[in-house]
């Protein structure tokens, strides 16, 4: 029989002890969210929990610290979260979707082939940024690939300090080379496209031997494999949320973790002439000076402007959004009246 776990074992801090003082209750970690229940964990074992009427699991994550009544199998109260993993539940709209809560790294996962996309690798340190979490970017299938290196040096390029690990996701080594952040108490999450190795990774990390899905060659993609997120514990301590594979992903509210993601960029807009510039062609632009000496790629500007565009129309509030539709159509209406003067 297993030893029990302590709450430092199971990623406890000082973030959530100074917020039970005054409060009752059992600390639990929620370890899966289902539609009416959630499961955690507790110093003396697993529990299942029920929240008060009214109340949704739609606004618990795995990974969530909750203070609970488990005689009467209740969740009392939320705590706050160290880190928060979310995201627009769908493209130009604002509405967030859960995704993991109090996590340390995130394992970005692609494969050295056609699944490998930068503009879907920026996305994700996005996320990872804005929220504090530490991304690190897995390359897998590196064993397949003819040159493994020109997709590590592909990927370094995203970030000055950012770790990016090549490795083949059915190599007995697997653990191992992930073990520098899979300590105990810390918490991993992966996220990538279907079919790009992330349940083989999980299973070696944690020894366990959920069932595994082909690519099809023509377009490197897969199937779903997970179907629901899950805390597990690692042999080496720490603790992993698995997550499906994720096709769309949509920003909001995440113009910090933008600006992150691309420092070169960010750090030369104060300098434009114009506080609202776009960047696109405005005289004065610091940033357009940038790519004209060659110290910003007008691709990765191209990036970078797609992405505040979308995080802004994600974010406004539906009124802006109503004021937006207004000018935009008083815009095309004023353009067909001229057409039709023209004519005349």
């Amino acid at each position: 029989m297993a030893e029990p776990l302590t709450l430092l074992q199971m990623g406890w801090t000082d973030h959530f002890a100074d917020q039970i003082t005054d409060r009752d209750g059992t600390p639990a970690r929620i370890s899966s969210v289902h539609r009416k229940r959630v499961a955690g964990l507790t110093v003396d074992g697993p529990v299942d929990l029920t929240l008060d009427p009214g109340q949704s699991t739609a606004t618990i994550a795995v990974g969530d610290w909750v203070l609970c009544n488990p005689d009467a199998a209740r969740v009392l109260h939320l705590l706050d979260r160290h880190t928060t993993l979310q995201r627009g539940k769908e493209y130009a709209t604002g509405e967030r979707q859960l995704i993991a809560a109090n996590l340390d790294t995130l394992f970005i996962t692609t494969s050295c082939n056609a699944d490998f996309n930068v503009a879907r690798l920026e996305r994700y340190l996005a996320l990872a940024h804005d929220a504090g979490i530490a991304p690190v970017i897995l390359l897998t299938k590196s064993d397949q690939a003819d040159d493994a290196a020109a997709y590590v040096a592909e990927a370094q390029a995203l970030g000055a300090d950012l770790p990016v690990v090549a490795l083949n996701a059915k190599g007995a080594d697997v653990a191992q080379i992930l073990s520098p952040w899979c300590a105990v108490g810390q918490t991993v999450a992966m996220a990538g496209s279907s079919g790009v190795g992330k349940t083989t990774i999980a299973n070696a990390l944690t020894g366990n031997t959920a069932a595994t899905q082909g690519i099809r060659e023509d377009d490197a993609r897969g199937r779903h494999t997970t179907t629901g997120r899950s805390l597990h514990l690692l042999p080496q301590g720490g603790w992993l949320i698995d997550t499906p594979g994720m096709r769309g992903l949509g920003v909001a509210d995440v113009s910090f973790g933008i600006d992150a993601t691309f420092p070169e960029i960010s750090s030369l807009t104060d300098d434009c002439r114009f506080r609202d510039c776009k960047h696109e062609n405005e005289p004065g632009c610091a940033v357009l000076a940038a790519v004209d000496a060659g110290r910003v790629t007008a691709d990765r500007l191209a990036r970078y402007r797609k992405l505040r565009r979308e995080d802004e129309i994600a974010t406004e509030t539906t009124a802006e959004a109503h004021a937006r539709k207004r000018r935009f159509s008083k815009t095309v209406n004023a353009a067909v009246k001229g057409k039709k003067r023209g004519r005349r």
